[in-house]
């Protein structure tokens, strides 16, 4: 609803606190600033920050000329943030006011900025505490999936689905014991009954199609093959409304009997790669089984098309986790669901599901799984299957599999930036001199200009050495041949270094500096003033030159 100049006014009134924040901002205001402001307020419960209004009481509206397009001012915010952010315009007799509507966080998150989660100390903005941080991150809601079904019995299960479970937990904890126990026994030690009533997470893992009608008919996985990207119905479909462990192997069957293979040549050999790789389409589906949220009444969305698979299901992503950071930090939504398929081995305890999808992605040449699409209210998941790198899958095959066994997820991703040429981020550089070490990357140069490219095996696989070659760049000698002949081309006006610059643009100022040096203990090469004023000469320096 619009902000009421009566709402303005009772604001007015206020004390600066938990939910307001004043700022005069008469002239400007620095939008890094708002953007800072913006992530301590939510991780204080949300609220309003409120330009053009005087900080001390008796506050009074000045006006405010910042941010004179508020749709722009809150498509930054969008951006910075990924959190919709209103920004409205209020306007007064005394002046136009802004008004930045700050959502709160969600439980169990905090907000941050460049990897800072910020809180206000009186005027100024500092650090959220370990403590509090680990407060919040600490803050949980009563997981579902643990909670008895009221009504539901242990004949409401499967018999099937739990001698399957019995038997995968057996094997995964080498004790063959396991499969002796009963169904009671089953549910007993996997913790999935409460006071003998069957929970909501063994009704979604054993539950018959007729019990989960009953009880939870949310818990079903649709499926759809679309052959375009026309709407309309499906060219095939159905509802798998029974326990994970009664339809898994047959969903992915589904999707197998339209999985094309697609070739590539790889010398005398010709190699294969399906599109949907059974590995990641299992993890994606284990994924939205485990983290959806039961409380919705949506179902589980599968839709593959060609060449891409999307895997949508209710619920935004669990409290904590962003699709910047889920890499690296699990939360899972409905804890004892993900315990019992921890127990039986189709997920790890550490969650490292999207960690596996993003490693096969790279492995196979194919675009890195996407969250795009993703909202509070749904997780949006797209496998993308179409191999479009088959020379750094042949790169990868060489490097061996024992090697890549022992690569970190973030391994995978620095080979992925370098090969794609694009700027390594910060977090990534860490695992350069280990890749270095083993031969899967060269350094070029040295201090701040060094540069990092895919060792030359990768273009000797690619076919392609032509391309490190222009990578790499010409080497010293070379670069220092080009600059004599430019001196030597100008020796009439002199050489000044921004020209030196246009002649080698992919090096640093330094970088220049620093072969000029050599030219001139080389005597190739002199100069004659300073700072700007430089001017390059060929040959050494001579005392009775007189350069003009």
């Amino acid at each position: 609803m619009p902000t009421t100049r009566e709402e303005l006014q009772h604001w007015l009134n206020e004390p600066e606190g938990a939910h307001l924040e004043f700022k005069e901002a008469k002239h400007n205001f620095h939008f890094d600033k708002l953007v800072e402001y913006c992530v301590a307020l939510a991780n204080e419960g949300g609220g309003n920050i409120i330009l053009g209004v005087t900080d001390l009481r008796p506050r009074r509206i000045v006006g405010t000329q910042a941010f004179a397009e508020p749709g722009r001012t809150e498509a930054g915010l969008y951006d910075r943030l990924s959190q919709r952010i209103p920004v409205e315009e209020v306007t007064t007799a005394d002046g136009r006011v802004l008004v930045v509507h700050v959502p709160p966080r969600l439980p169990g998150t905090a907000w941050e900025i460049e990897g800072r989660y910020l809180k206000r100390a009186g005027d100024e903005l500092t650090a959220l505490t370990a403590d509090e941080l680990r407060a919040i991150f600490g803050e949980v809601r009563p997981d579902f999936s643990a909670e008895p079904c009221p009504g539901a019995t242990v004949l409401d299960l499967s018999a099937a689905a739990l001698a399957a479970f019995r038997t995968r937990w057996a094997e995964r904890t080498r004790d063959d014991r396991k499969v002796a126990w009963t169904d009671l026994e089953t549910l007993t030690n996997a913790e999935l009954l409460v006071e003998g009533v069957p929970t909501y997470a063994a009704l979604i893992l054993f539950g018959t199609r007729a019990v989960l009608g009953r009880w939870l008919a949310q818990a079903e996985i649709v499926f759809e093959y679309r052959s375009s990207e026309a709407s309309g119905p499906a060219a095939d479909r159905e509802e798998f409304r029974e326990g994970f462990f009664l339809c898994h192997d047959a969903l992915w069957q589904k999707i197998n009997l339209r999985n094309d293979r697609q070739s590539y040549q790889d010398g005398l050999f010709r190699v294969e790669l399906p599109t949907f790789d059974e590995v990641s389409v299992r993890e994606v589906l284990l994924n939205a089984v485990a983290h959806r949220d039961y409380r919705q009444g949506g179902s589980i969305f599968v839709r593959q098309f060609a060449h891409r698979l999307e895997v949508v299901s209710p619920g935004g992503l669990p409290p904590g986790i962003t699709p910047d950071n889920i890499l690296d930090r699990q939360s899972p939504r409905n804890r004892r669901l993900a315990e019992a398929l921890a127990k039986c081995g189709l997920i790890e305890r550490s969650g490292q599901g999207m960690n596996l999808m993003f490693e096969q992605a790279i492995r196979q040449g194919k675009p890195l799984p996407s969250l795009a699409g993703t909202s509070d209210h749904e997780v949006r998941l797209t496998l993308d299957g179409l191999v479009k790198r088959p020379a750094f899958v042949r790169f990868m095959e060489r490097l061996g599999a024992e090697r890549l066994r022992s690569y970190s997820t973030y391994d995978f991703l620095t080979l992925d930036y370098l090969h794609r040429e694009e700027p390594l981020p910060d977090y990534l550089k860490a695992r350069l001199p280990g890749l270095i070490e083993g031969g899967a990357v060269e350094s070029i140069g040295h201090g701040k200009g060094t540069r990092y490219l895919l060792s030359h095996r990768l273009y000797a696989a690619l076919g392609a050495t032509g391309v490190r070659t222009r990578k790499k760049g010409l080497d010293r000698e070379t670069n220092k041949a080009l600059l004599i002949r430019h001196i030597q081309d100008n020796q009439a006006t002199g050489s000044k270094m921004e020209e030196l610059r246009q002649v080698l643009p992919a090096h640093s100022r330094s970088q220049i500096q620093v072969l000029l040096r050599e030219l001139v203990k080389q005597e190739a090469v002199h100069v004659h003033g300073a700072t700007r004023a430089a001017r390059w000469y060929p040959g050494p320096e001579r005392s009775d030159c007189n350069h003009a």
